[in-house]
């Protein structure tokens, strides 16, 4: 399956309580279908992976499978901070029925970037699964140069990036290493517009939990060059964009999301939106059906 448009990476809902909402995933797998989504992340940064139990991360995997059927393809964050370990969590979202691992750089131990490309490299030969790369230095600690992407680009089973430093030098760079079988994918929505008309593939993006048709029009658009129409759809997602922004991810989509219908809570040591950012939220939301309406027209 390609990769490219719209991607969503999930949050995952849970009850008040601080059990799986699988009721409340099932809404959510529902909205970003009709909302014409190209794909979706199970089990990554917002989906709050790292609260996740083996049997929860099992439960996640194998519903959106069975929902989604084949439709779109369905990447399983699978990366860890250790190499063996995250090769273990590859075959497992294998042997759930994910099409894809997404791969993030190791989590706190900061690799060499020769480190990087041997870790890699294990995960695409052993795990059973095509390797998302995904660089976010801003969680992990550790940035992946464009330079170590080119000594991974050439992989057979390494099929592309997520990239979410988004200036315009770190851009030129990937797209440079642009193919068929490699996808160039954007991490960040406040820049993702500006990216795919210079070329990338799409976007992982947080805000279409909320908004997937509103998201998918903006890629749609930046991607037949449309700059006009493009720069409309971007200037309404604005306040979202931002908003998303305003405390650590999924913090922020969860607000909107649970004003939705779908979700409560989240996990420690996450809490909820704080109450400087309650009236932005609500008024948010309450934007959110027109935009979806307007993404269909």
């Amino acid at each position: 399956m390609s990769l490219s448009g719209l991607i969503t990476a999930l949050a995952t809902p849970f009850r008040a309580d601080g059990s799986l909402d699988i009721d409340g995933w099932q809404r959510l797998l529902h909205l970003q279908l009709e909302g014409g989504v190209r794909g979706v992340v199970v089990a990554g940064s917002t989906g709050e992976a790292s609260t996740l139990s083996d049997t929860e991360y099992d439960q996640l995997l194998a519903s959106a499978v069975e929902r989604i059927a084949g439709r779109v393809p369905v990447l399983a964050g699978t990366g860890l901070s250790g190499t063996a370990r995250t090769i273990e969590q590859t075959r497992r979202a294998a042997a759930a029925g994910a099409t894809h691992a997404l791969v993030v750089t190791p989590p706190y131990v900061r690799p060499t970037q020769a480190g990087l490309i041997a870790h890699y490299r294990a995960v695409a030969d052993n795990g059973g699964l095509p390797v998302v790369l995904y660089n976010v230095p801003g969680r992990t600690g550790c940035d992946m140069l464009p330079e170590t992407v080119a000594e991974l680009a050439g992989h057979p089973n390494i099929v592309g990036i997520k990239e979410a430093v988004g200036d315009n030098g770190r851009v030129k760079a990937l797209l440079a290493l642009r193919s068929d079988g490699f996808a160039i994918l954007s991490g960040d929505d406040g820049t993702a517009a500006r990216s795919i008309q210079a070329g990338m593939d799409g976007l992982v993006s947080v805000g279409s939990n909320a908004l997937p048709g509103a998201y998918r029009r903006m890629c749609e658009l930046a991607a037949a060059h449309d700059h006009d129409a493009t720069g409309s759809w971007d200037a309404r997602l604005q306040p979202f964009h931002d908003f998303c922004g305003v405390e650590p991810n999924p913090i922020p989509v969860k607000a909107l999301l649970r004003r939705i219908g779908i979700g409560h809570d989240l996990r420690l040591p996450l809490l909820p939106l704080s109450a400087a950012h309650q009236p932005a939220a609500e008024h948010l939301a309450g934007d959110i059906a027109a935009l979806e309406a307007l993404s269909s027209h």
